[in-house]
């Protein structure tokens, strides 16, 4: 059993329909002009007729294993031609501090109607929100709305659904569901990116054979022709694993789940795979990170040709590739 009395998932593979690239990690602190010490989680879109990757930059030493404190963390930018080769930019284009923000991070990147939206998390003195920001160049952005706290893991779909935007989010939900990290997906709408409602559940993590912690939304939705196709990150914890990377204890493993979403109706579920798409098996993913054990898909590209490319975040200390045809994800997810 967990710390939260539920059964050990035990050995977790990837699916055999999911090619890891051979030039990972594609980007990580070594290829970033100034001194990062990892770089992950990142949003990823094309965007003016090339890639567009806006990651996570925390700093400190890779060498002594040392983190500087968290309200340095910032978001820098990489840009690239095949989605596979990426140049980073000669410095962060985003960084929240202030008397009230500690940070921001984890950028979520959404086309819409010719502009990209971004979304972010958070941290304040007075709990984690969820942030959605606008830009047009990757220079300015503007900021639309901040949810209250407690709220993250926020990624858009790329266009309104029955005249509303809609978007997938994680909330804390700590009182109602006992006290432990029993985090669920849920999904919510808006007329006009700022205002939200229309909340509902759409995934639980008991839903999730692979996941006895939590889950929540990882890389925003692609459509496809036989509807939404979207990553959902699931969490499972192990009391056994204790010290696994730089933190003096880190227990769980982190995975990356794969969905389909009705078209029309995104509340939904028309499938879901029951293993993981991605589990920690590379060795980039298990050794010598900052969190081993830990893949969180951010960006997903749906290319013509069929190539789905997911970008994911490695031991929370480099960012990859992985890619599968976008038929074979439809068959996984609908049982095929």
């Amino acid at each position: 059993m967990n710390d939260n009395n539920t059964p050990i998932i035990g050995a977790l593979a990837s699916s055999p329909l999911i090619r890891r690239h051979p030039a990972n990690p594609v980007l990580d602190a070594a290829r970033v002009p100034y001194p990062t010490a990892l770089v992950f989680n990142a949003g990823v879109v094309k965007f003016g007729g090339r890639y567009v990757m806006v990651f996570r930059n925390d700093y400190g030493s890779l060498e002594k294993q040392t983190l500087e404190p968290s309200h340095t963390t910032d978001l820098g930018i990489a840009f690239s031609e095949d989605g596979i080769h990426w140049t980073a930019g000669p410095k962060p284009v985003f960084k929240l501090k202030d008397e009230e923000f500690v940070r921001g991070y984890d950028p979520r990147l959404t086309v819409i109607g010719g502009r990209c939206y971004m979304c972010f998390a958070v941290d304040t003195r007075h709990g984690i929100r969820g942030g959605i920001a606008v830009t047009d160049d990757f220079e300015s952005f503007e900021i639309l709305s901040l949810s209250t706290p407690d709220l993250r893991n926020m990624v858009l779909f790329p266009e309104k659904i029955n005249g509303n935007y809609v978007r997938l989010e994680r909330p804390f939900t700590v009182y109602s569901r006992g006290g432990l990290d029993r985090f669920d997906t849920w999904i919510a709408e808006s007329p006009d990116l700022v205002y939200w409602g229309r909340s509902d559940l759409l995934l639980a993590v008991e839903q999730v054979p692979f996941a006895n912690d939590k889950i929540g939304p990882a890389a925003p939705p692609v459509k496809t022709d036989k509807g939404w196709l979207t990553t959902f990150h699931a969490v499972d914890l192990d009391p056994a694993r204790g010290k696994n990377g730089w933190e003096p204890s880190w227990k769980k493993r982190y995975t990356a789940g794969i969905m389909l979403l009705d078209l029309h109706n995104p509340k939904k579920i028309l499938g879901m795979s029951a293993s993981p798409l991605l589990a920690p098996e590379a060795p980039y993913e298990v050794d010598g990170g900052f969190r081993n054990d830990v893949i969180f898909p951010g960006g997903m590209i749906l290319e013509d040709d069929g190539e789905v490319k997911i970008y994911y975040g490695a031991a929370d200390t480099v960012e990859c590739l992985a890619t599968a045809h976008v038929d074979d994800l439809i068959r996984l997810c609908l049982g095929q």
